[in-house]
């Protein structure tokens, strides 16, 4: 049995240090999948005159991927090219292509009964930066995860472009890469599923959707099942 084990052992360092299991493809650096070309081709959607245009860039993109190394890391190659269009379907969406770094009704989205993330009366935690940060649980919790102050500066997200998009992967890493194995459909209700899901707002989730499917299709990978929710 001992010698058994040993030889496991050898063999899977064989494996971690040589050629990858059959059923798996390497992956390639998210940068290399999120090219210059693939982020102007949203970006350039954006009206001329929107705040975004000059505030969203892909090298801001990369650089805070550099603190969420896991993301684009998910299962095999085509899962992670998954993963890369899911999360850019819905910044596109949430932001209008790059166009919106706040949101358009603003409110002061305070929750009194987290009381560990006291809300600062002069501040407001509505929607900023890629995926919309909202909510002074989220803004508290961001912070103290990125390390700003997310209760007392949220207005930080919306002024420091590697800050917003580091906000929108913690919230990705955090609340919606535990169900991306589920299909899209579950990241849209993990997202926004309260407002838009089970026939709530069935157009917000086709074009939700929709973004989704034309990324794969730029990404050269199959979207999978299960995109509705």
């Amino acid at each position: 049995m001992a010698i058994y084990r040993l030889l496991s052992l050898i063999a899977l360092v064989f494996v971690a240090g040589g050629a990858l299991p059959r059923n798996v493809r390497a992956q390639a650096p998210v940068a290399d999948v999120v090219t210059q070309a693939f982020f102007d081709g949203i970006i350039n959607q954006a009206a001329a005159d929107c705040a975004g245009k000059n505030f969203y860039t892909r090298q801001a993109f990369l650089d805070a991927v550099n603190s969420y190394s896991d993301f684009g890391r998910f299962g095999t190659a085509d899962d992670s090219k998954r993963e890369i269009a899911a999360f850019f379907a819905h910044v596109t969406h949430e932001t209008g292509h790059f166009c919106y770094i706040e949101e358009i009704n603003k409110d002061t989205y305070c929750d009194p009964s987290y009381t560990n993330y006291p809300c600062n009366p002069n501040k407001q935690y509505y929607g900023r930066g890629p995926l919309q940060l909202t909510w002074n649980y989220n803004y508290g919790a961001a912070g103290n995860s990125i390390g700003f102050d997310g209760l007392n500066s949220p207005e930080s997200v919306a002024s420091d472009p590697v800050l917003a998009f580091k906000t929108a992967l913690w919230f990705w890493i955090t609340n919606v890469r535990p169900v991306i194995s589920q299909g899209f459909g579950a990241t849209i209700r993990a997202i926004n599923g309260a407002v838009e899901c089970d026939g709530k707002q069935p157009a917000l989730v086709q074009a939700r959707i929709n973004y989704y499917t034309d990324y794969c299709t730029q990404l050269s990978v199959d979207p999978g099942t299960n995109l509705s929710c």
